[in-house]
């Protein structure tokens, strides 16, 4: 039996709430399908600072250095508001990315059709939605340095943030969509603003220059980033792959997940290179949604999300397809019962807990493997 490491870090708020769903179907299916989950835990985030003053500590981060995958919840809090800004929650999730070399991000936007009437626009806007964001996760303005505050005297003050990407960084983010592209419908709209900014030219150009020399067989568009925030609100299907920036990924992800009616329901994966030996990438996967700690310890918390980032776990990190397209199926059949959790409720569905959700998941991924 193959053994496959995995480490759960639940973070804060509504993380541990979620990260125990999955739990649930991990022991399902090391027991009934042999799957061979070896479970590490470790903190992350503000539970990680009330433990050990930091964001991560060490220990934890050579847990995830050495694990085939990592499971992560969500980090933060008013109950953090405070702590030195090097300390604050997020920067154990920064540091994450950055230590394991995470350069892609996948953030899936997908509508079921269960669920088309719950979005904020129309629901033939948005039924049958399936688009695929790659956002390079470890470059751009929130790692470009300088990043200071400067007092200029008088009162005044002045904020420095760089945006800085190198040919390579574009390259291999780039290939990664153009990758994917194919196993989809086989179209890359490539974001930036090279109107008005040098990082977005060069952008532009190296996507454009990959493009040619790899994948000519793909269909390739570019859109200024702000025209393709409208376009997404406008229609969104037009869309199969999106490819962006750090910046104007965080910005346009979270733009598609709304279209899908709550960010309860999305998940995302984030991955690193091929190990030039075993081809493995280092990974983390992790809903979209915050730590939400207003509905935290309630019970009331969508644990879709979370289910369905180990439902890309399974896919991108272990080659388990099978087992990955059963729980994705099990999902859209939950839904298709009318079972619902508070944030995605309406007339005529059944209003159950979170625990009552993961519990209706399993049961269908149960059903759909015998």
């Amino acid at each position: 039996m193959a053994t496959r490491k995995l480490l759960l870090l639940p973070g804060d708020g509504i993380g541990p709430e979620a990260m125990a769903e999955v739990e649930k179907i991990i022991a399902h299916m090391n027991v009934a399908e042999g799957a061979g989950f070896v479970l590490e835990r470790g903190l992350v985030g503000g539970s990680a600072f009330d433990a050990h003053g930091v964001a991560i500590s060490e220990g934890d981060m050579a847990k995830a250095m050495a694990a085939d995958a990592v499971l992560f919840g969500a980090v933060g809090g008013e109950k953090w508001a405070g702590v030195p800004y090097e300390v604050r929650p997020e920067a154990g999730l920064l540091r994450l990315r950055k230590d394991m070399e995470l350069f892609a991000n996948l953030r899936p936007a997908i509508c079921y059709p269960a669920l088309a009437n719950s979005s904020s626009l129309r629901p033939e806007v948005v039924e049958g939605l399936d688009i695929l964001i790659v956002r390079e996760l470890t470059g751009g303005v929130y790692f470009g340095e300088p990043k200071t505050i400067t007092d200029l005297g008088n009162g005044q003050k002045r904020a420095v943030d760089t945006q800085v990407y190198d040919t390579y960084e574009i390259e291999r983010i780039s290939a990664v969509a153009f990758e994917l592209a194919r196993t989809r419908r086989n179209e890359v709209c490539s974001m930036e603003k090279h109107n008005v900014m040098k990082s977005g030219v060069l952008w532009k150009e190296v996507v454009a220059a990959t493009h040619r020399a790899r994948f000519a067989d793909v269909k390739l568009s570019h859109m200024l980033a702000d025209a393709g925030g409208m376009q997404l609100v406008r229609w969104p299907k037009q869309f199969d792959v999106i490819v962006t920036d750090n910046l104007f990924g965080d910005m346009l992800s979270d733009v598609a997940a709304m279209l899908t009616g709550s960010l309860g329901m999305l998940p995302s994966a984030s991955l690193g290179a091929p190990d030039a030996k075993t081809g493995k990438r280092k990974a983390l996967y992790e809903p979209v949604h915050g730590s939400a700690p207003d509905i935290a310890g309630q019970g009331i918390a969508n644990p879709i999300a979370m289910i369905a980032s180990f439902a890309m776990c399974l896919r991108y990190s272990f080659g388990m397809v099978a087992e990955a397209d059963r729980l994705e199926k099990a999902i859209a059949a939950v839904l298709d019962d009318g079972i619902r959790t508070a944030d995605i409720m309406s007339d005529g569905m059944t209003k159950v807990s979170t625990g009552a959700m993961g519990d209706a998941v399993l049961a269908k991924y149960k059903a759909l493997s015998a």
